[in-house]
């Protein structure tokens, strides 16, 4: 089996966590010889691209493998305060919990459930599955189209597009 590694410039990403909205990586450049074979940082993707941020590069792995530890950490404790600070039930609404639709059905004005195993496990909670349904060809009555355009309830930030997300039968 071929398993391409994933690659960020020069360095191989030898390991990334994901905390909250940042993922932290631990990656190497086996070929430098300038002092910085190990790179620890930041990176936040897109579709399109990726961005490597508030980087520390080192030839000492020890040093390098305690900087990604003492990030992941850091950022943990963060994200603990910020869904602290919600000061709600975490709780997950599952498929028990909703009402069944069809795709027969439009499902535009309405307010949906996103199943949470398509959400990252720390966002798997009721304050980023219920969302309000704003308009996409995914929200129309017997499309073929996947996109749904919602806000989310809880943050009321501004609409934002999810692919494929529709409350249809599903938690």
């Amino acid at each position: 089996m071929n398993e391409e590694k994933r690659k960020i410039g020069e360095y191989t990403v030898l390991c990334s966590v994901n905390v909250g909205e940042k993922e932290v990586i631990l990656a190497s450049n086996e070929q430098s010889t300038n002092g910085d074979k190990f790179l620890c940082g930041f990176v936040e993707r897109n579709d399109l691209f990726e961005l490597c941020s508030e980087c520390m590069v080192s030839d000492d792995y020890i040093e390098i493998v305690h900087l990604f530890g003492s990030r992941v950490a850091n950022e943990a404790e963060l994200f603990k305060e910020q869904v602290e600070k919600l000061d709600i039930p975490i709780t997950l609404i599952t498929e028990a919990d909703c009402i069944p639709d069809h795709y027969s059905k439009d499902i535009n004005g309405k307010i949906i459930a996103i199943d949470p195993k398509v959400l990252k496990p720390e966002f798997q909670r009721a304050d980023r599955q219920l969302y309000y349904v704003t308009g996409g060809f995914g929200a129309s009555a017997n499309s073929r189209g996947s996109a749904v355009f919602c806000t989310n309830l809880h943050r009321k930030v501004n609409p934002i597009r999810k692919n494929g997300c529709n409350g249809r039968g599903k938690a």
